[in-house]
């Protein structure tokens, strides 16, 4: 163990995997679950900091790696424990060395690379509060963070973003310093250090304890302006250790082969940054991936060979259509048809027999004797699996590297018939629901117990609370402090006398403790015959058809439900292609009877998830796309809706036209 300020780090190597802690219920009278607890797997950090854990896993195993970088020849270089607590040392001797303070805000303007979680590591070593900027932030937005934040520093990746800030930084009276990472901000912060002892930054890590701000994280915004959520050392440090200890198969290596994984998720957001630190707690090989482009992501997977992978839907859905797509290019869509729900059925069939393991224990425990196994797949299932498995499945899983077997997946539901695809193709899919205030993750599938569906159980030391009116409540270490207040120069809490935070999310729990997330409380629709509409379930299953980009559910206060639609570039390019239509203008394929026969079998899919009177009766297709540029989704991809609501009026207004 290294200095006195650090916190403790558990020797992972060979541990073996913790027993599954049941979850507590607290019913109503009509048996209806309304609280659910998962007891803490591990205790609570008690002293020490994030700017600990490079220094810890440099004492404890110092040949370790703990990160590859990407070279210019395209190979991976690993680096050591003791290498990168090196690096950190020397970058936050240079950030003392430029006056910055304990509790001093730095902002980081990046993709997801190397030196992002360098900065970050060396911030919180010198006591420092990391603010995190997309680098698709606008002038305006990054104007407000920074000034909100009251940043003294702020490091960006390249030009652009130093033009960006530069043309507002008249604008910004605290920010001090401004590097930019491409034309060597970190040579520049080592050498500017270079003459302070070390002792300087073990001082500072010694002053720094779990409940000490480590970032403050500004919403997305779908509505007014981003709010900056104050995270703790202590709040990563419940998320984490718990996760790990949960997801034992996933974080820790049980075969020869070590766990890592590639991130390409945005360290601005709270699940890219959650996993940084998780993969350092656990000394995971962490390799970073700045383009999440098809063509360039694919090649970084293929090159790292990650054993698991942190996901939102969209790069599952991706992979998927994309390899259908390939299929259909070769004649063999029908083939790739039968493959899908060959698997789609043998991911179910381990569900079902899972569960019926997991009642038969219950009935154990309560005195009934049961050996708790399902039939789970059959013998022709099994060899029909066998049989696509060269021909499909592990294409599917080399286009993830060739060795992924876990994918933890969050930031809004798969659905069940892609996470059954994915579970029958050999990947298993572990949900999970958070949000930034909560430090990622709040509930997740917990491990050899799927509920296809779910969202999972509460992380162990979390509590999830269902409201009289259907919203989701959590309580747990994780919960963050509050949000940041600029005059006060600190956080003004946000959950209520006894701890629970207020989601603003609708949901339900199962009588085993599995959350569904039925929508969101600001996003009902009620009709004017006093219909309630959630619009996330057709919403997300719209998604998930290849030629579908984004949607957005219409009908509040309207006689019925109408969406608008987005084409997905990739899907639509293989359409064009398929039916000899590469040179007709967007604005004429809109309206393309094929395309829209096509889009009406995808709409008709997802009404059959709802009754009549919940269902999409008519839809326009728009010759435009949603993005975090034009001001109709977050930079974490959720719709604006009210932003839509007002560039497309008209278009909605059409919809409820007589004809």
């Amino acid at each position: 163990m290294s200095h006195q300020g650090s916190a403790p780090v558990p020797t992972h190597a060979h541990t073996p995997a913790p027993a599954l802690v049941e979850p507590r219920k607290a019913t109503l009278p009509d048996g209806t679950v309304r609280e659910v607890f998962v007891p803490p797997l591990v205790p609570p950090v008690t002293h020490g900091s994030l700017g600990d854990l490079p220094f810890a896993n440099a004492a404890e195993a110092p040949a370790d790696v703990v990160l590859a970088r990407k070279q210019p020849s395209g190979a991976w270089r690993d680096i050591a424990a003791a290498e990168f607590a090196a690096e950190v040392r020397a970058v936050a001797k240079g950030l003392i060395a430029h006056g910055l303070n304990p509790g001093d805000r730095l902002a980081i303007m990046a993709r997801t690379t190397y030196e992002w979680t360098l900065l970050d590591f060396a911030a919180w070593a010198a006591g420092l509060v990391t603010v995190p900027l997309y680098p698709t932030s606008s002038a305006h937005q990054a104007e407000w963070i920074l000034n909100d934040s009251g940043a003294r520093a702020c490091v960006v990746e390249d030009v652009d973003e130093t033009r960006l800030i530069s043309g507002i930084r008249g604008r910004l009276p605290a920010l001090d310093h401004l590097w930019q990472f491409n034309t060597g901000a970190v040579p520049q912060l080592t050498a500017a250090g270079r003459d302070l002892p070390d002792e300087a930054v073990d001082a500072r890590r010694a002053a720094t304890g779990p409940h000490a701000l480590a970032t403050l994280i500004y919403t997305s915004g779908t509505t007014g302006r981003p709010k900056g959520c104050a995270l703790t050392h202590g709040n990563f440090f419940a998320e984490v250790d718990n996760a790990v200890e949960l997801l034992h198969p996933v974080f820790r290596s049980v075969s020869q082969e070590p766990a890592a994984t590639l991130l390409f998720l945005p360290l601005s957001h709270v699940f890219g940054r959650m996993v940084a630190v998780g993969c350092l707690r656990a000394r995971v090989r962490l390799g970073h991936a700045p383009s999440i482009q098809t063509d360039d992501l694919l090649a970084d997977l293929a090159g790292f060979r990650p054993t698991f992978l942190l996901a939102i839907p969209y790069v599952l859905e991706k992979v998927f259509n994309t390899g259908r797509a390939t299929a259909e290019k070769m004649g063999r869509a029908a083939s790739f048809d039968r493959a899908a729900r060959i698997a789609r059925a043998y991911g179910e069939a381990v569900e079902a027999e899972e569960r019926s393991a997991s009642e038969g224990r219950s009935k154990s425990r309560g005195g009934a004797k049961r050996s708790g196994t399902g039939p789970g797949p059959g013998v022709a299932l099994k060899a029909a699996r066998k049989l696509y498995d060269p021909l499909v499945y592990r294409r599917i899983r080399a286009a993830l590297g060739g060795r992924v077997r876990h994918v933890i997946c969050g930031g809004s539901p798969l659905g069940h018939r892609l996470a059954a695809f994915y579970s029958g193709a050999g990947i298993e899919i572990f949900e999970g629901y958070g949000l930034t205030e909560t430090t990622a993750a709040a509930t997740v599938t917990p491990p050899l117990r799927p509920r296809i569906g779910t969202v999972g159980w509460p992380l162990p030391g979390t509590a999830v609370r269902i409201a009289d009116d259907g919203e989701i409540l959590l309580h747990g270490g994780h919960v963050f402090a509050g949000y940041w207040d600029a005059a006060l120069g600190a956080a003004r809490p946000a959950t209520d006398a006894d701890g629970w935070l207020p989601t603003g999310d609708l949901g339900a729990l199962d009588a085993d403790g599995y959350l569904t997330i039925t929508g969101r409380k600001k996003e009902m629709i009620v009709t004017t015959g006093g219909k309630n509409v959630a619009p996330a379930p057709l919403e997300d299953r719209l998604r998930s058809h290849p030629l579908v980009g984004q949607c957005m559910v219409i009908g509040d206060n309207r006689p019925y439900i109408t969406a608008l639609l987005t084409l997905e570039p990739d899907g639509l390019a293989h359409w064009r292609q398929m039916h000899k239509k590469t040179d007709v203008p967007l604005e004429d394929l809109v309206r393309d009877p094929r395309l829209l026969a096509d889009l009406q079998r995808a709409v008709d899919d997802a009404n059959a998830l709802v009754s009549r009177a919940e269902s999409i009766r008519r839809f326009a297709v728009l010759p435009a796309e949603f993005s975090d540029r034009t001001g109709h989704l977050t930079p974490s991809l959720k719709l604006r809706r009210a932003a839509v609501a007002r560039d497309f009026a008209k278009d909605i207004e059409a919809l409820y036209e007589r004809t």
